[in-house]
């Protein structure tokens, strides 16, 4: 009686499940480089804020303004800086579009005076009423 299939020729017989073990390795090295990168994924620009008793607000209520060290202005958490004309000129449609319910300005503690006070008669001009100025907590030494 002659055999059919491959049992009869000295091979291995056909197995019918999945091996799912490469799987579960790449599946493990994505989740490490997801793990290692979110942290650095998070944009923002990096300033220092001056220190103070803040209130804890909620960020994305409204629209983020950052004034870093050089005196450049980052419109919520973009990477590329305006320049204060571009800002002037942007700002007034920016809110009519967007309507915030209001606007968190983030000023560097090395930020000149003069460069926040700019950037804040300008959005009095584009007729925004509620801003807000970002400290970091103050440490308070006992």
């Amino acid at each position: 009686m002659p055999q059919s299939g491959l049992r009869g020729r000295g091979e291995l017989p056909l197995e019918g499940g999945i091996n799912v073990t490469s799987l579960v390795d790449v599946a493990f090295v994505l989740l490490i480089i997801f793990m290692i990168t979110a942290p650095i994924m998070q944009g923002g620009v990096d300033i220092e804020l001056p220190r103070g008793e803040p209130r804890p607000i909620e960020p994305r209520e409204g629209l983020i303004i950052t004034v870093n060290s050089e005196g450049q202005i980052f419109i919520d958490d973009e990477a590329t800086p305006l320049p204060y004309e571009e800002f002037r000129v942007a700002f007034g449609p920016l809110v009519s579009r967007r309507q915030p319910s209001g606007v968190y300005l983030r000023g560097d503690r090395r930020t000149a005076y003069g460069t926040v006070v700019r950037v804040l008669a300008v959005m009095q001009t584009a007729g925004v009423d509620n801003v807000a100025l970002v400290l970091e907590e103050e440490e308070i030494e006992r």
